[in-house]
């Protein structure tokens, strides 16, 4: 939705139709290329990832998957074999799966899902910009009639398979350039308020204060507690089954990514602090458990702080299963890949969670969905420092040409 957006767009469509695609932008600036192969009317792969990424970041996320794809279909192209798929390929590179400029995921992706809200295209950026306005401004009119012709049928579509950099550790941990996911962690967003009194910060005695800064950090190191060892905060007794706890052990995480005060200042108690709760797990039951306990016990804090505390949820998303089936052909496929690259493969194919949100997510809701990830240096991402290694950019590619294979 920004003139570097639509360029982008521009060359991913030019890179699609060298690889023998026809291609189309559709109203929300996804960009699609597709082939038919021998029936046209079978129901459609879909593969892809997002071709926007955070400020400040590398050149590695989403957009290798976009890449691998093109690739792989430009080498069956090439063998003359792309006409012999047995259903339609279809790679989309969906716009603002990051949700930088407007604070709402998953937009490009929601669309062609069909759980994309008209309202949603009231949503403001930092200067009050509309995405609707966005989109005028580069010459595309959008209502709430073309997001419905945006929704894609499902009984059109066979599944969704995603390739992405993995954004965390594990992978280069074990030694291994790729692996497959077994799920998408469900996320809960909440923004924490806190008020209290403001004043003086030499004249007010320590006995006689209502700080909410001094809440909020009570409040924080309680969540890292809390999300480190939640078995010792959590019950049996309806709040939280056992397997829940299991699960939480090993996939929970939190995160206090942003803080603010007012009024801010060195010589000021603040009277208020607002902070962001980010908090995922694989387990949606035991996620809910979390927020319940968490909220309950912020209450506590803050009457016994005699500050008042609001919690608003600002985001939802359960969590995703990746489907056996595709899961199962993608660890072939990345094996294939490998064998093809080294001669040989001693190890299995990792098997993984995701803790990052992907645009499987919302293609999930269409469709059946499976996500191969890809191994990055020290499991960064979101940086300038973000990087794959050659290699590990030729394993993606030949899994994906290995998996296309199975629709041969």
């Amino acid at each position: 939705m920004s003139p570097a957006a639509v360029r982008a767009g521009n060359l991913i469509r030019e890179w699609m139709e060298d690889a023998g695609l026809r291609t189309w932008v559709d109203c929300l600036g996804n960009v699609h290329g597709r082939v038919e192969g021998r029936n046209a009317s079978a129901e459609a792969l879909l593969i892809g990832s997002h071709l926007d990424t955070v400020v400040d970041a590398g050149i590695f996320d989403g957009s290798l998957g976009i890449i691998s794809v093109i690739s792989a279909l430009k080498v069956l192209s090439i063998n003359g074999k792309v006409g012999e798929l047995k259903r339609p390929v279809e790679v989309i590179a969906f716009s603002d799966e990051e949700g930088v400029r407007f604070q709402s995921t998953f937009i490009g992706s929601a669309a062609i899902a069909g759980i994309l809200s008209a309202s949603a295209l009231q949503i403001t950026d930092k200067s009050g910009v509309t995405i609707q306005d966005a989109l005028k401004k580069n010459s595309i009119e959008v209502t709430e009639d073309h997001l419905q012709q945006l929704r894609y049928d499902p009984k059109s579509v066979w599944g969704y398979v995603e390739i992405h950099i993995e954004q965390g550790p594990v992978l280069e941990w074990v030694g291994f350039p790729l692996g497959v996911v077994k799920g998408i962690a469900g996320q809960t967003r909440l923004k924490v308020t806190m008020r209290g009194s403001q004043g003086h910060a030499g004249t007010v005695p320590m006995s006689m204060r209502h700080d909410p800064m001094a809440a909020a950090a009570e409040a924080i190191v309680l969540l890292e507690s809390l999300c480190k060892h939640p078995q010792d905060f959590l019950s049996f007794d309806g709040q939280c089954k056992s397997y829940s706890l299991e699960s939480l052990s090993t996939s929970l995480v939190c995160t206090v990514g942003e803080i603010s005060t007012w009024p801010s200042a060195s010589n000021v108690i603040p009277g208020q602090v607002t902070f962001t709760v980010d908090i995922r797990a694989i387990d949606d039951m035991g996620r809910e458990a979390v927020v319940y306990e968490l909220s309950n016990r912020l209450y506590q804090i803050c009457d016994r702080r005699s500050v008042s505390c609001t919690i608003d949820r600002k985001h939802d998303a359960n969590a995703v299963i990746c489907d056996s089936e595709l899961t199962s052909k993608l660890k072939s496929a990345a094996h294939l890949g490998l064998k093809r690259m080294t001669g040989s493969v001693q190890d299995e194919v990792p098997v993984l969670m995701s803790g990052a949100g992907h645009d499987a997510m919302a293609l999930s809701h269409l469709t059946k969905v499976g996500m191969l990830f890809v191994r990055c240096r020290g499991g960064i991402s979101h940086s300038p420092e973000e990087h794959v290694l050659d290699d590990d950019v030729w394993a993606s590619g030949l899994a994906v040409l290995a998996f296309l294979e199975t629709q041969l």
